[in-house]
Protein backbone atom coordinates (compact mmCIF):
# COMPACT_ATOMS: atom_id res chain seq x y z
CA UNK A 1 0.00 0.00 0.00
CA UNK A 2 1.20 3.45 -0.47
CA UNK A 3 3.58 5.45 1.87
CA UNK A 4 0.70 7.59 2.87
CA UNK A 5 -1.54 5.19 3.80
CA UNK A 6 1.44 3.62 5.98
CA UNK A 7 1.62 6.39 7.34
CA UNK A 8 -2.12 7.91 8.13
CA UNK A 9 -2.70 4.35 9.99
CA UNK A 10 0.87 4.63 11.77
CA UNK A 11 -0.04 7.32 12.96
CA UNK A 12 -3.07 6.78 14.33
CA UNK A 13 -2.03 3.64 16.25
CA UNK A 14 0.45 6.10 17.62
CA UNK A 15 -1.91 8.50 19.20
CA UNK A 16 -4.53 6.06 19.68
CA UNK A 17 -2.81 2.64 21.33
CA UNK A 18 0.09 3.94 23.09
CA UNK A 19 3.75 3.12 22.62
CA UNK A 20 3.73 -0.30 23.57
CA UNK A 21 1.40 -1.26 20.23
CA UNK A 22 2.88 1.29 18.27
CA UNK A 23 6.01 -0.31 18.37
CA UNK A 24 4.51 -3.55 17.59
CA UNK A 25 3.05 -5.07 13.80
CA UNK A 26 0.52 -5.20 12.40
CA UNK A 27 -0.71 -1.06 13.13
CA UNK A 28 -4.15 -1.95 11.15
CA UNK A 29 -6.58 -4.47 11.47
CA UNK A 30 -9.13 -5.40 8.60
CA UNK A 31 -12.07 -7.65 8.93
CA UNK A 32 -12.10 -9.18 5.49
CA UNK A 33 -15.43 -11.16 3.58
CA UNK A 34 -14.80 -12.88 0.28
CA UNK A 35 -17.13 -14.00 -2.66
CA UNK A 36 -16.08 -16.15 -5.06
CA UNK A 37 -18.61 -15.05 -7.90
CA UNK A 38 -19.17 -17.65 -10.97
CA UNK A 39 -20.40 -17.22 -14.45
CA UNK A 40 -23.62 -19.17 -15.95
CA UNK A 41 -21.33 -22.07 -16.77
CA UNK A 42 -20.00 -22.67 -13.42
CA UNK A 43 -17.00 -20.98 -13.85
CA UNK A 44 -14.93 -18.79 -11.39
CA UNK A 45 -14.65 -15.01 -12.82
CA UNK A 46 -14.23 -12.47 -10.15
CA UNK A 47 -13.50 -12.22 -6.21
CA UNK A 48 -15.42 -9.89 -4.39
CA UNK A 49 -13.38 -8.08 -1.32
CA UNK A 50 -15.02 -7.00 1.63
CA UNK A 51 -13.19 -4.97 4.23
CA UNK A 52 -13.60 -3.24 7.27
CA UNK A 53 -11.38 -1.71 9.03
CA UNK A 54 -10.49 -1.01 12.83
CA UNK A 55 -12.00 2.23 13.99
CA UNK A 56 -8.41 4.09 14.96
CA UNK A 57 -7.47 3.65 11.12
CA UNK A 58 -10.90 4.59 9.99
CA UNK A 59 -10.79 7.52 11.95
CA UNK A 60 -7.81 9.07 10.68
CA UNK A 61 -8.44 8.07 6.56
CA UNK A 62 -11.53 10.36 6.89
CA UNK A 63 -9.90 13.53 8.67
CA UNK A 64 -10.79 16.50 6.10
CA UNK A 65 -12.95 14.97 3.74
CA UNK A 66 -16.45 15.97 5.12
CA UNK A 67 -16.23 18.80 2.63
CA UNK A 68 -19.74 20.23 3.51
CA UNK A 69 -19.48 20.02 7.13
CA UNK A 70 -22.92 18.43 7.50
CA UNK A 71 -21.37 15.17 9.88
CA UNK A 72 -21.93 12.51 7.45
CA UNK A 73 -19.15 11.14 4.46
CA UNK A 74 -21.19 10.50 1.42
CA UNK A 75 -19.73 8.57 -1.15
CA UNK A 76 -19.01 11.48 -3.43
CA UNK A 77 -16.74 12.72 -0.58
CA UNK A 78 -14.81 9.20 0.29
CA UNK A 79 -14.90 8.55 -4.02
CA UNK A 80 -11.19 10.05 -3.57
CA UNK A 81 -9.97 8.13 -0.79
CA UNK A 82 -11.13 4.63 -2.20
CA UNK A 83 -9.64 5.45 -5.83
CA UNK A 84 -6.68 6.24 -3.96
CA UNK A 85 -6.43 3.05 -1.81
CA UNK A 86 -7.32 1.08 -5.21
CA UNK A 87 -4.63 2.78 -7.20
CA UNK A 88 -2.40 1.45 -4.69
CA UNK A 89 -3.31 -1.61 -3.93
CA UNK A 90 -2.92 -2.46 -7.64
CA UNK A 91 0.95 -2.84 -6.92
CA UNK A 92 0.14 -5.54 -4.02
CA UNK A 93 -2.31 -7.61 -5.65
CA UNK A 94 -4.96 -5.90 -3.82
CA UNK A 95 -3.62 -7.98 -0.98
CA UNK A 96 -5.60 -11.05 -2.41
CA UNK A 97 -3.36 -13.79 -4.18
CA UNK A 98 -5.05 -16.54 -6.59
CA UNK A 99 -3.87 -19.88 -7.46
CA UNK A 100 -4.68 -21.95 -9.84
CA UNK A 101 -3.03 -25.28 -9.88
CA UNK A 102 -0.35 -23.96 -7.73
CA UNK A 103 0.39 -21.26 -10.02
CA UNK A 104 -0.29 -17.13 -9.57
CA UNK A 105 -3.12 -15.69 -11.81
CA UNK A 106 -3.50 -12.39 -13.52
CA UNK A 107 -6.11 -10.14 -12.63
CA UNK A 108 -7.85 -7.30 -15.07
CA UNK A 109 -7.71 -3.65 -14.06
CA UNK A 110 -10.12 -3.26 -10.36
CA UNK A 111 -12.85 -0.92 -12.15
CA UNK A 112 -16.03 -1.14 -9.53
CA UNK A 113 -15.33 -0.23 -5.70
CA UNK A 114 -16.81 2.20 -3.06
CA UNK A 115 -16.39 3.14 0.89
CA UNK A 116 -18.73 3.95 2.95
CA UNK A 117 -18.18 5.45 6.23
CA UNK A 118 -21.31 4.24 9.41
CA UNK A 119 -20.49 3.99 13.36
CA UNK A 120 -17.18 5.09 13.20
CA UNK A 121 -16.31 2.44 10.83
CA UNK A 122 -14.95 3.37 7.33
CA UNK A 123 -15.51 -0.08 5.21
CA UNK A 124 -14.56 -0.85 1.62
CA UNK A 125 -15.25 -3.13 -1.52
CA UNK A 126 -14.17 -3.92 -4.70
CA UNK A 127 -14.14 -6.65 -7.34
CA UNK A 128 -11.30 -8.48 -8.41
CA UNK A 129 -11.99 -9.88 -11.98
CA UNK A 130 -9.99 -12.70 -13.04
CA UNK A 131 -8.20 -12.44 -16.69
CA UNK A 132 -9.08 -16.10 -17.70
CA UNK A 133 -12.34 -17.89 -16.28
CA UNK A 134 -11.62 -20.75 -14.34
CA UNK A 135 -12.63 -23.73 -14.54
CA UNK A 136 -13.63 -25.55 -11.17
CA UNK A 137 -14.10 -29.27 -11.69
CA UNK A 138 -10.78 -29.14 -13.61
CA UNK A 139 -8.63 -26.59 -11.64
CA UNK A 140 -7.38 -26.30 -8.61
CA UNK A 141 -8.18 -22.67 -6.93
CA UNK A 142 -7.56 -21.32 -3.92
CA UNK A 143 -6.45 -17.93 -2.65
CA UNK A 144 -5.45 -15.92 0.29
CA UNK A 145 -5.61 -12.14 1.33
CA UNK A 146 -3.23 -10.46 3.29
CA UNK A 147 -0.28 -8.14 3.23
CA UNK A 148 3.23 -9.42 3.00
CA UNK A 149 4.64 -7.53 5.33
CA UNK A 150 2.34 -7.96 7.84
CA UNK A 151 1.62 -4.47 8.48
CA UNK A 152 -1.69 -4.74 8.34
CA UNK A 153 -3.49 -7.98 9.89
CA UNK A 154 -6.61 -8.79 7.63
CA UNK A 155 -8.56 -11.24 9.30
CA UNK A 156 -12.05 -13.30 8.52
CA UNK A 157 -14.83 -13.19 10.66
CA UNK A 158 -16.28 -16.16 12.31
CA UNK A 159 -20.01 -15.32 10.54
CA UNK A 160 -20.53 -16.22 6.88
CA UNK A 161 -16.55 -15.08 5.94
CA UNK A 162 -16.97 -16.85 2.43
CA UNK A 163 -19.78 -17.36 0.07
CA UNK A 164 -20.02 -18.08 -3.53
CA UNK A 165 -22.52 -15.79 -6.11
CA UNK A 166 -23.66 -17.31 -8.92
CA UNK A 167 -24.01 -20.47 -10.63
CA UNK A 168 -21.50 -22.86 -8.70
CA UNK A 169 -21.55 -26.64 -10.02
CA UNK A 170 -23.77 -28.68 -7.41
CA UNK A 171 -20.95 -30.71 -6.60
CA UNK A 172 -18.65 -27.69 -5.24
CA UNK A 173 -18.26 -25.63 -1.82
CA UNK A 174 -16.27 -22.93 -0.69
CA UNK A 175 -14.13 -22.97 2.70
CA UNK A 176 -11.91 -21.93 4.51
CA UNK A 177 -8.74 -24.05 5.48
CA UNK A 178 -7.97 -24.09 9.26
CA UNK A 179 -5.05 -21.76 9.94
CA UNK A 180 -1.85 -23.68 10.95
CA UNK A 181 -0.04 -23.07 14.02
CA UNK A 182 3.65 -24.11 15.11
CA UNK A 183 6.48 -23.00 16.81
CA UNK A 184 8.19 -20.83 13.63
CA UNK A 185 4.78 -19.14 13.39
CA UNK A 186 5.17 -18.17 17.00
CA UNK A 187 8.20 -17.49 17.11
CA UNK A 188 7.66 -15.24 13.80
CA UNK A 189 4.63 -13.45 15.50
CA UNK A 190 6.62 -12.68 18.73
CA UNK A 191 9.51 -11.58 16.50
CA UNK A 192 7.34 -9.28 14.84
CA UNK A 193 6.07 -8.14 17.49
CA UNK A 194 9.58 -6.36 18.51
CA UNK A 195 9.77 -3.96 15.74
CA UNK A 196 8.69 -0.55 15.67
CA UNK A 197 6.54 1.33 13.07
CA UNK A 198 9.74 2.68 10.80
CA UNK A 199 10.69 -0.89 10.21
CA UNK A 200 10.23 -2.77 6.68
CA UNK A 201 10.82 -6.42 6.03
CA UNK A 202 12.15 -8.05 2.95
CA UNK A 203 9.40 -8.01 0.23
CA UNK A 204 10.78 -11.83 -0.08
CA UNK A 205 9.61 -12.77 3.46
CA UNK A 206 6.28 -12.64 2.96
CA UNK A 207 5.45 -12.44 6.63
CA UNK A 208 1.67 -11.85 5.76
CA UNK A 209 1.33 -14.88 4.06
CA UNK A 210 2.14 -17.53 6.96
CA UNK A 211 -1.15 -15.63 9.12
CA UNK A 212 -2.88 -15.82 6.32
CA UNK A 213 -6.28 -18.23 6.19
CA UNK A 214 -6.70 -19.89 2.91
CA UNK A 215 -9.75 -20.30 0.93
CA UNK A 216 -11.09 -22.40 -1.60
CA UNK A 217 -13.45 -24.32 -4.13
CA UNK A 218 -13.61 -27.20 -3.36
CA UNK A 219 -15.00 -29.91 -6.20
CA UNK A 220 -15.47 -33.23 -5.31
CA UNK A 221 -12.29 -34.75 -3.32
CA UNK A 222 -10.90 -31.74 -1.02
CA UNK A 223 -8.39 -30.46 -2.35
CA UNK A 224 -5.15 -28.13 -0.63
CA UNK A 225 -3.05 -24.82 -0.81
CA UNK A 226 0.02 -24.52 -0.14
Amino acid sequence: MSEKIRSMAAGVVCLCLGATAANAHPHVWIANWADVVFNDEGKIIALNIQWKFDENYSAIAIEGLDTDQDGFYSAAELEPLARENIKALADYSYFTYVQVDGKKVEYKPVTEYGQIHSGKILKMHFQIPLKEPVDPKTQTFGFKVYDPSFYIAIEYPEEKPLTAIGAMPKNCKVELSELSSDEKTEETRQMLSTKDQDWQPDPDEEFGAMFAQPAFVVCGPKTAMK
